[in-house]
């Protein structure tokens, strides 16, 4: 098999995947030298699966007696300089001393059993690389929440953006103590929602109040209920008069597929009561959509791209009334991608408006949430630490040769994780490929990505919810905020680049206190970033050095079988590409009737025909 299909096609990212990182550049000894000449590949190296998978890394032997210890640490000064590598010391504050173990979890794919768990998972400690997770430098990692590395100046500035924390009530335990309405109460029941989350319960009574929220929560924490129930009570008191109607809450989310969920949430919300909602995104008709802003719905979730076109182009819409204002994934929003299609947002809707941002991975920068023009907003980090959810299981495979990643993901998933699996690529091309590769293998898989219509995604996305496939192949566009019932493993086919955009990724299992479990395929290059996935478990201790992570774990899979898998994959190529072929023919010629079609429409005058479906989402870099 050639290259250009089992390994990453960098120059193909999907739009909700940040660019690459620039090549940081280390100065050593007056030398300078990438991170590229630290950890090139070695392409004489055999793959062995026996043995310490770790050791050419660290470049240290781990002997069998190592295994049962652990590592001992040694605290540093505060004072002491930093190595610009983070490999003299963390930022944590420790340094290791002579290396005495290495503690890990292995789990070993030497079985075909359905049953993952029994599929050799042990409690074996190995692995250098895993222990050593608390040494990488945090400068690219750490929370934006965690101030402790703060300036003074940042201090300050913070202080003085951010409401005291004393400044608003105290968390809610259950929904009947925060004086919601009887129609909400009983959508909330129904809905089988008794116990709100921390989330919940910290949000919505200081929502209630109409102040600024910027929250963060770990991923399937109840974020999306957390700002619609406060919604839908404030606007139950609202005036209902028909001279009064207008549109006063926008919810602004980076997807389209997300803001389907969230108009799905609300209107189950609001189930028993008069809120009207309109949903507002691009791959649907333009047409129909204005006719629906006209009706002036009380709340418009949307998408920023396809919300700039009706405030462009229709006369009768405006944001001139907005009480309420959210962004879900706020953190992608602020993104620069995002920025001139927000600004413009933000300056049609009046500054007396509530605002409330929510990630898994927001930031308190105050440099980025100037840009909202907030007022005081009140900062719930319920997790600070952007760590991954508790009942999560973090599997490594160490990839030793780039061509050999089909052979893994193929072996993988014919051996061990055969349903209920989203596999994320990290272009839209190679998740196509991997999609005809599993359709000729007798995998049933669907894939959702930015190369198909709307219609196309949101059918993929509901044939995997109803089981009809085993498989989702994804980009990052999935990974988001969508919440899929039943996802029991997320397979990362190459590392992201950002801890951010990992913590998204495995964050779409182990949701609402399952359990979930993730395998992440590590190549040479990705030595920090697997620190850091590390480092930022859930169960990782800083005060207890000795402490072994159970949810963290190593997964061998098999030479014979990785050979087996690799060597199928590579014969399918040729009967891979013609398949490829045949559907570039096929979209050449639907795309000439369509031309035609749409000419011939104008000629007879039939503009309607046509409309304007060009997605704007996101802008020119960021078309979902």
């Amino acid at each position: 098999m050639t290259a250009d299909f089992v390994m990453t096609v960098d120059s193909d990212y999907e739009a909700d995947d940040a660019p690459p990182a620039p090549v940081k550049v280390v100065k050593a000894k007056g030398k300078a030298k990438t991170q590229d000449d630290e950890v090139a590949l070695n392409p004489d190296f055999t793959f062995d699966p026996s043995g310490d998978v770790y050791a050419d890394i660290i470049g240290e032997a781990t002997e069998l007696q190592d295994l049962l210890k652990t590592r001992k640490r040694k605290r540093v000064d505060d004072s002491d300089d930093e190595d610009e590598d983070g490999d003299e010391a963390s930022e944590d504050g420790w340094e290791d001393q002579a290396p005495e173990d290495a503690v890990s979890n292995t789990a070993s794919d030497d079985s075909g059993d359905e049953d993952s768990e029994g599929e050799g998972a042990q409690s074996d400690n190995s692995d250098e690389a895993m222990s050593d997770a608390a040494e990488v430098e945090e400068d690219d990692y750490e929370s934006a929440s965690d101030s402790d590395g703060d300036t003074a100046e940042q201090k300050a500035r913070k202080a003085a953006f951010f409401a005291e924390p004393s400044s608003h009530e105290p968390a809610a335990d259950s929904f009947l103590s925060m004086n919601l309405s009887r129609p909400i109460l009983k959508a909330l029941t129904s809905l089988n929602f008794h116990t709100p989350t921390p989330i919940q319960s910290s949000t919505i009574p200081v929502a209630l109040l109409g102040k600024d929220i910027v929250g963060n929560a770990v991923t399937g924490s109840g974020k999306t209920a957390a700002f619609v129930i406060p919604m839908l009570e404030r606007m139950l008191y609202r005036d209902k008069s028909k001279q009064a109607a207008a549109t006063r809450c926008v919810i602004l989310v980076p997807t389209r597929e997300l803001a389907v969920q969230c108009f799905d949430v609300a209107t189950k919300l609001a189930a028993h009561t008069d809120i009207r909602f309109c949903l507002i995104v691009g791959g649907l008709s333009v047409k129909a959509q204005e006719a629906s802003l006209r009706s002036r719905p009380d709340v418009v979730i949307a998408t920023p791209g396809r919300l700039i076109d009706h405030l462009r182009n229709a006369p009768q819409f405006g944001l001139d009334a907005i009480d309420i204002l959210v962004l879900d994934e706020a953190d992608r929003m602020l993104s620069d991608g995002f920025a001139d299609e927000l600004a413009e947002i933000v300056n049609a809707c009046p500054r007396g408006r509530q605002t409330m941002l929510f990630s898994a991975t927001m930031t308190d920068s105050v440099d980025e949430l100037v840009k909202m023009s907030l007022n005081k907003p009140v900062r719930l980090f319920v997790d600070p630490k952007r760590i991954t959810a508790r009942s999560l299981i973090q599997e490594f495979v160490r990839v030793r040769r780039e061509e050999d990643r089909g052979g893994m993901l193929v072996a993988l998933c014919k051996r061990t994780f055969r349903a209920r699996v989203i596999i994320f690529f990290r272009s839209k091309k190679l998740a196509h490929q991997m999609r005809v590769a599993f359709a000729l293998l007798g995998l049933n898989a669907s894939e959702l990505h930015g190369d198909l219509t709307q219609e196309q995604r949101l059918r993929s996305l509901q044939q995997f919810r109803d089981g009809q496939v085993d498989f989702l192949m994804a980009t990052d566009l999935a990974s988001r905020g969508l919440d899929i019932k039943g996802v029991e493993v997320v397979i990362n086919y190459d590392m992201p680049g950002q801890l951010a955009q990992y913590l998204h990724r495995v964050g779409r299992t182990a949701r609402a206190g399952m359990k979930g479990r993730s395998v992440t395929l590590i190549g040479e290059t990705d030595r920090k970033m697997l620190k850091a996935a590390i480092k930022h478990s859930a169960n990782a201790s800083k005060d207890d050095a000795d402490k072994v992570d159970e949810t963290v774990r190593h997964r061998v899979v098999p030479a014979d079988a990785l050979a087996k898998w690799g060597s199928t994959l590579a014969e399918l190529n040729d009967e891979i590409t013609k398949v490829l072929n045949e559907e570039k023919e096929e979209k050449a010629v639907s795309s000439g009737w369509s031309m035609f079609h749409d000419a011939s429409n104008l000629a007879t005058g039939d503009s309607d025909a046509t409309g304007r479906d060009a997605d704007q989402e996101g802008g020119k870099h960021h078309r979902a």
